[in-house]
C-alpha cells in the first residue's frame, strides 16, 4: 500500500488495525511462552521423580518388588495419629513412605527419618526395611554436616553408610547400637563422632518405629492411602 492510500484510511480504521496486530502479536507471545514454561515444569517434574526414584532403588532393590514405589506411597506427619510413637522418625514435616510389594503383597517399606542433632542441623535419611525388619539400605538425602569430616555419612563420600546394611533388632542388641566411642559397633569418623551418633541413633530409632507399626504400616497401603 503506497503512502497516498495509508492516508485515504480514515484514522479510526487504522488504529483498530494496529491494535487487532498488537494483540495478535500479544496472544502469540502469551501462548509460546505457556508451552516453553509447560515443557520446563515436565522436564523439572520428570528429573524429580527420576531422582526419587534413584533413591528409593538404592535403599530398597527393584528385583525385590514388582510394584511402582512412586505410585504406593502415603505421607507421615510429625504427629500422625495412624501410628504409634511417629516421634521416633524424627520428623519436622510431612514426608512420603513407600511400600514395595510382590504379587500384590506388601514385602519390605521405605521410611523418611531425620537426625535432628547433627553437628550442623538435621539430617535427613531414607531407610529401606524388608518385612521381617532387616534394613535393606539407608542413605543421605539432605546434610549441612562438615565437608570432609560429617560429610562422610553420604555414599559418595565414604561407604559407612552401608554398615547398617542387614541389621536389624533382631541381630543387633539395643547396647551396640552406638558408636565404639559410645561402647558400640558403629564406627565413628575421625574427628567428627557427632554426625554418626546422630545417624546410627535416627536408623535405631526408625526400627523401633517399624517394629511398633509393622501392620499398620502396610495395611495403610493397602486400603488404598496414597495421596
Amino acid at each position: 500500500m503506497s503512502d497516498t492510500e495509508e492516508q485515504d484510511i480514515p484514522l479510526g480504521t487504522s488504529i483498530r488495525r494496529h491494535s487487532f496486530r498488537l494483540g495478535l502479536f500479544a496472544f502469540g507471545a502469551a501462548l509460546l511462552l505457556a508451552l516453553i514454561s509447560n515443557g520446563t515444569a515436565q522436564r523439572i517434574e520428570a528429573q524429580r521423580a527420576a531422582a526419587e526414584l534413584e533413591a528409593l532403588n538404592a535403599v530398597l532393590p527393584p528385583a525385590s518388588h514388582d510394584n511402582d514405589l512412586l505410585s504406593d506411597s502415603f505421607i507421615i506427619s510429625p504427629a500422625a495419629e495412624s501410628f504409634e510413637q511417629a516421634a521416633l522418625l524424627g520428623l519436622s514435616t510431612p514426608r512420603s513412605a513407600y511400600v514395595a510389594r510382590m504379587a500384590g503383597e506388601p514385602v519390605g517399606v521405605i521410611l523418611p527419618l531425620e537426625a535432628p542433632d547433627g553437628y550442623s542441623g538435621t539430617i535427613v535419611l531414607l531407610i529401606g526395611l524388608d518385612a521381617s525388619g532387616e534394613i535393606t539400605g539407608v542413605r543421605t538425602l539432605q546434610h549441612t554436616e562438615t565437608p570432609g569430616l560429617g560429610d562422610k555419612i553420604e555414599l559418595r563420600k565414604s561407604d559407612w553408610i552401608l554398615t547398617f546394611d542387614n541389621r536389624s533388632l533382631a541381630n543387633t542388641d539395643p547396647l551396640l547400637w552406638r558408636v565404639k566411642k559410645d561402647g558400640g559397633e558403629f564406627d565413628q569418623f575421625v574427628g567428627a563422632t557427632i554426625t554418626p551418633r546422630a545417624v546410627v541413633g535416627a536408623v535405631y530409632n526408625a526400627l523401633l518405629f517399624f517394629d511398633a507399626n509393622r501392620t499398620a504400616l502396610f495395611n495403610h497401603v493397602t486400603e488404598g492411602s496414597n495421596p
